[in-house]
């Protein structure tokens, strides 16, 4: 899938994916007890889309979990060709089932995330996301290697030990970083007692998501590792929803993919450039489970693109 062209093509692009959509939702058990009478032309109007409620991890954890494939999911379980664990610290986990299809889209988004901080085959990335369950590491993996990317599958330090980490950063001469920022400090902290220099490494890009980045700790990262800090944002009910490009401009938003609404306390939209809570809607990757107005817990602002 190309990038669209103009906030017109995204525009023409979410007008259609979004009933499809609805429509996909509604051969859902659960979508089917609690969405309202709509009418399916009208959900450009947003007083008709937001009727649609908005949905919680806490929604989904009332579903029996040996029942959540039948009473949520859309297609048979024989298409399943992968689960994801949920993120957060808190609650009972939960397993979000796959398609092929759905995947195809998801591994495309996180190719867009590589070409956001311009890479290329030139490039060898070391990944220490966690390998597990949660997706992350195995995403940007298998989207670099479409990309020609070179990738060291390291894992965070239950994967692969810190020290062996930091004696592959040395040996294997890798140009990006990838993992949470704390584990990118904790290798730099590291690294400073065994009087390894990571600023003197090969490393000059650092991909950081899947916890919050403060400006203090991207200002500690850079300086620790000589490198361009680059922050990216995504949830497991997604995919990557928004990452930085090398104009570390904030992050852009995949819009053509996900249908984005940030809401103040009411459920009402904020202007433009407030913070407010983030809800997210699955234009593409729904043929398996159907994220409709999807409340990520995460506060965030909105603006139009100014590029970089």
């Amino acid at each position: 899938m190309k990038w669209p062209k103009s906030g017109a093509a995204i525009a023409r692009i979410q007008s259609k994916q979004k009933r499809i959509a609805v429509e996909r939702a509604l051969r859902s058990r659960f979508w089917k007890r609690r969405m309202p009478k709509l009418d399916l032309k009208r959900l450009d109007d947003p007083d008709v889309w937001r009727r649609i409620p908005v949905l919680t991890k806490e929604d989904l954890r009332q579903i029996p979990p040996d029942r959540f494939h039948e009473e949520f999911c859309i297609a048979p379980r024989y298409e399943v060709v992968e689960y994801w664990r949920s993120g957060g610290a808190t609650g009972r986990p939960l397993f979000y089932p796959r398609s092929a299809e759905d995947m195809a889209t998801n591994i495309m988004a996180f190719e867009r995330a590589w070409a956001l901080i311009g890479a290329t085959a030139k490039d060898c990335a070391h990944i220490s996301f966690p390998l597990g369950v949660h997706p992350v590491a195995h995403l940007y993996a298998r989207a670099a290697i479409n990309l020609g990317i070179g990738t060291v599958w390291a894992g965070a330090g239950t994967n692969t030990p810190s020290d062996v980490q930091l004696e592959l950063i040395q040996q294997l001469k890798p140009t990006v970083w990838l993992g949470m920022a704390s584990y990118g400090l904790h290798l730099a902290n590291l690294a400073e007692v065994k009087g390894i220099d990571l600023s003197k490494s090969t490393v000059k890009k650092l991909l950081v998501a899947a916890e919050p980045l403060s400006p203090v700790k991207r200002e500690k990262l850079e300086r620790a590792w000589g490198a361009q800090v680059f922050d990216h944002f995504g949830m497991t009910e997604a995919a990557i929803v928004s990452g930085e490009g090398l104009g570390h401009q904030g992050m852009h938003a995949f819009t053509d993919l996900w249908h984005l609404e940030v809401l103040d306390e009411r459920g009402e939209p904020v202007k433009e450039g407030e913070v407010g809570s983030l809800v997210v809607t699955a234009l593409w990757s729904n043929t398996m489970t159907p994220f409709l107005r999807w409340s990520s817990g995460d506060l965030v602002t909105l603006t139009p693109s100014r590029g970089g």
